[in-house]
This record gives C-alpha cells, sequence and structure tokens, in this order.
C-alpha cells in the first residue's frame, strides 16, 4: 500500500509516496546519501547541492545499467545452459 515519506537530503525536506517496505526505503535512502558524500568527498571543491544531486544520480544510473547488462549476460548463460541440460536430458531418454 502506497504511503507518504519524507526524507531530508542536502539540507532540503522531499515527500515521497511509496509502496516499499520501510527497509528498502532507509536502504534507497542509506545508498543515495553514501552517493552524495563520496561525490562531494572525491571534488576538488565544494558542489552546488543541485550539481552533486545531478553528479550522484548519473553515478547510480551508470551502478543500474552496469548491474542490468550483467543480469542479462547472466541470465542468457542460465538459458543456454538450460537448454543444453534439457537436450541431454531428452537425448538419454
Amino acid at each position: 500500500m502506497e504511503r507518504l515519506v519524507k526524507f531530508e537530503l542536502l539540507g532540503q525536506e522531499f515527500p515521497l509516496y511509496t509502496d516499499a517496505t520501510e527497509e528498502d526505503v532507509e536502504e534507497i535512502l542509506a545508498l543515495v546519501k553514501s552517493q552524495l558524500v563520496v561525490n562531494n568527498s572525491q571534488s576538488t571543491h565544494v558542489l552546488p547541492p543541485n550539481k552533486l544531486a545531478i553528479l550522484s544520480s548519473l553515478n547510480m544510473a551508470s551502478m543500474y545499467v552496469k548491474l542490468k547488462k550483467e543480469y542479462d549476460q547472466y541470465k542468457l548463460r542460465v538459458e543456454e545452459y538450460s537448454a543444453r541440460l534439457m537436450q541431454k536430458i531428452e537425448d538419454t531418454l
């Protein structure tokens, strides 16, 4: 069931409607906050909050794309393995 969650990032409070569990929301916010800290610490100067947020979003999107590609490759390998296994079973019968 969707509910309103309020959280603070970069000194601002944000409302968000979500059906994610409380644990998932906490994990998501922890990831976002850690990315903000990492990106801010890697910068040679203090970035404005909007640029820091964009940079963090791009980094997380990059991680997502990489994981999606890895998942797609894994799924393809499993499907190929399953097909070979099914063929061996059919050949045996």
